[in-house]
């Protein structure tokens, strides 16, 4: 496998877990569905993407019909999946995700809920690799175990899981040349992972998590009580460009990988990275201020962006 960058020490066990679902694929069943059910399935998917995330919402708008309601359907997977843990305690949650793992990878799944049907016609149309939403499911699953990380290395196996792979199911929905695309895959979601992470770091502080590598807030003599402080010294300004500037090269070196995807897709997985990675502007605007507000980009911002996104991801 022939890369355009190098490849970072922590990478490594991403790319072997990357991998592993592509020795066992298996192509699914069709899935035999009432045509009008699947449509109602499809719209509650986009509808819930829409309420949820509106800056994948408007990525999202930029595929064809089909690849549109697909990585919609996704993002309800996903945003089901997530809630389960972040809405039940522990017990529960791991007996929900347990029954949810088993409903969606079911090929006939019941049509009583709505995103189950939707995600198993996607998984099905497109031949996603069923290891993939395994991984997610438990590597959300990991928030009921761990809720801090010492290294840069052990945050990034926690990203793969939440956010890489994702973008790996997301790869089969769009189209790509060859397997040479599945690095940039796995490096794009550790970046929006990240960002994620620096705009939410307030609000995960609130409910008891802490995502951001220990051994490198001690290098910034910062430590869990700054962060319960809401400091925003120097130090903490520091910390927050290091970090976004890492951010940053995670995505100008995941670009590459998009010229890798089928042309009618490139403009969608553009404006999803160049979005998200817009919101580090604003971080960086309130000085790193991530404690009582949540950074983010305005419509007229966005749409601001997208022409030159738009001849980027030609």
């Amino acid at each position: 496998m022939r890369l355009d960058i190098p490849v970072q020490s922590w990478e490594h066990q991403l790319l072997a877990w990357a991998h592993e679902p592509l020795q066992t694929l298996k192509l699914p069943h069709q899935v035999k569905a009432d045509h009008a059910l699947l449509e109602l399935a499809y719209e509650h998917c986009a509808e819930m993407t829409r309420h949820h995330s509106k800056t994948f919402y408007l990525a999202s708008s930029l595929l064809p019909h089909d690849k549109r309601r697909a990585v919609r359907a996704l993002y309800a997977f996903c945003r089901v999946t997530d809630d389960l843990v972040d809405r039940n305690d522990r017990a529960k949650a791991l007996e929900l995700l347990s029954t949810w793992q088993a409903k969606v990878s079911s090929h006939h799944p019941d049509g009583s809920d709505m995103v189950a049907l939707a995600w198993a016609d996607t998984r099905a149309r497109y031949k996603i690799p069923a290891g993939y939403a395994e991984q997610l499911i438990q590597g959300v699953g990991r928030d009921l175990r761990q809720q801090r990380y010492q290294t840069f290395a052990d945050l990034a196996e926690y990203s793969y899981g939440v956010a890489s792979t994702v973008g790996l199911m997301a790869m089969y929905i769009i189209g790509f040349e060859s397997e040479d695309a599945v690095p940039y895959a796995v490096k794009l979601g550790v970046a929006l992972q990240l960002t994620n992470i620096l705009r939410d770091i307030g609000e995960d502080w609130r409910a008891g998590r802490l995502y951001l590598p220990q051994e490198e807030l001690e290098q910034f003599g910062l430590c869990e009580a700054d962060i319960a402080a809401g400091v925003k010294d120097e130090r903490w300004q520091a910390f927050m460009n290091f970090q976004i500037a890492r951010n940053r090269q995670l995505y100008d070196e995941a670009q590459t990988g998009i010229a890798m995807l089928n042309a009618d897709g490139r403009f969608a997985i553009g404006a999803a990275a160049g979005l998200y990675c817009a919101i580090l502007d604003d971080i960086e605007a309130r000085q790193g201020n991530v404690f009582h507000y949540r950074a983010h980009i305005s419509t007229t911002n966005k749409l601001r962006r997208l022409p030159r996104i738009w001849w980027q991801s030609r």
